[in-house]
């Protein structure tokens, strides 16, 4: 099994995707079937007050979050040991954790509804489209607003904005606020 930024990853050249073979290994599938049937049966359904009931069940399945961190039930999160949370941060109804690399989340950071957090990709240029992933960091007090997509690889800095629908595929600079896609700068959060 070849290294693409997440050791359960199989290489296309040796498993074939396009023929129907798995992309990850037995274990990894399986570790993400069993926890999507327990977050079916014990936390979809779950009202929005239960965040620690939820944050229980991802912990069992090794998220490292804090005690103040909320999660809303409708989340959608690929792999529950990939997940890092800090302090007072919350990802909103809907939104899409896909974390096949590790994905962190900083203190005080708002991920609103819809937003996607993608942390694989291809290579398009790979006649066998090797997947592979890399890391995304949301610093503390990021706001993602509603529907924005961050791409793999990216850090989003300190204090910054990245505005509803915008897309994220490079770093983003700390106390600046990014719109469009691809995302642009369009002026500082907090004025010095």
């Amino acid at each position: 099994m070849a290294d693409f930024g997440n050791r359960d990853i199989n290489a296309a050249s040796d498993r074939l995707p396009f023929e129907g073979a798995p992309t990850f290994s037995m274990k990894n599938r399986l570790k993400r079937a069993l926890f999507r049937v327990i977050w079916s049966l014990l936390a979809a359904w779950t009202p929005p007050p239960l965040f620690k009931w939820r944050n229980m069940i991802l912990r069992a399945f090794g998220a490292r979050i804090h005690p103040t961190a909320r999660i809303y039930s409708s989340v959608r999160i690929w792999l529950p040991e990939n997940l890092v949370i800090g302090a007072q941060s919350g990802i909103g109804p809907r939104a899409t954790i896909y974390n096949m690399a590790p994905i962190t989340i900083g203190e005080r950071v708002v991920i609103s509804q819809g937003s996607h957090l993608c942390a694989g990709t291809h290579d398009f240029r790979d006649r066998k489209f090797q997947l592979f992933a890399k890391p995304i960091r949301v610093e503390d007090g990021v706001w993602i607003a509603a529907e924005a997509f961050v791409g793999p690889g990216v850090t989003l800095g300190r204090d910054c904005v990245l505005g509803a629908r915008a897309v994220a595929t490079k770093d983003l600079e700390e106390n600046r606020v990014y719109a469009g896609n691809p995302a642009v700068p369009r002026g500082h959060r907090y004025e010095a």
